[in-house]
């Protein structure tokens, strides 16, 4: 089903090339929908994939340097050359290239404001509690946040570096 949804069929498609009915199509697709979730992507899932990646790259470039080291052949000894040379510049890419995290991390930080924001609050003066925290507009909010993020990425950044 994901395969299809990736290749921009309609439901109605799907449907027919599943032989399945649309109202089954429908409710496969709101479960992916729901399974879709990006902060526990975010979270759990982008961090393993990241250090398979390094891992992996790090065990690519170790077997290259071996066949340079180990070859009679001149162009075989290029080839690993060239392979080593292209996993330290994917493995840079990956220690430095933060935006991609960070841009998924600023859109986990707004869902997260807007679903707080979407919560039911009590405004019968009887059931309010006393909060220490001060009372911000939507505007304060998302400027605060905005420096929160803008220090996570120095931060981050600076850590690379």
């Amino acid at each position: 089903m994901q395969e299809l949804c990736s290749k921009r069929y309609s439901q109605r498609e799907i449907s027919q090339t599943l032989q399945v009915g649309l109202a089954t199509v429908d409710r496969d697709i709101s479960y992916l929908r729901d399974q879709a979730n990006i902060k526990k992507f975010m979270d759990e899932r982008l961090p393993e994939e990241y250090e398979k990646c390094l891992v992996g790259l790090t065990a690519i470039t170790k077997e290259a340097w071996n066949t340079a080291a180990n070859t009679e052949d001149k162009m075989e000894k290029i080839h690993a050359s060239s392979l080593a040379k292209d996993c330290y510049s994917m493995k840079l890419d990956l220690l430095t290239n933060a935006t991609v995290v960070d841009d998924a991390m600023r859109f986990v930080s707004s869902e997260e404001s807007k679903e707080k924001q979407k919560l039911p609050r009590k405004d019968i003066e009887g059931d309010k509690e006393e909060s220490n925290e001060p009372d911000y507009n939507a505007t304060q909010l998302e400027e605060e946040q905005e420096e929160e993020i803008g220090e996570a990425t120095e931060a981050t950044t600076n850590q690379v570096f």
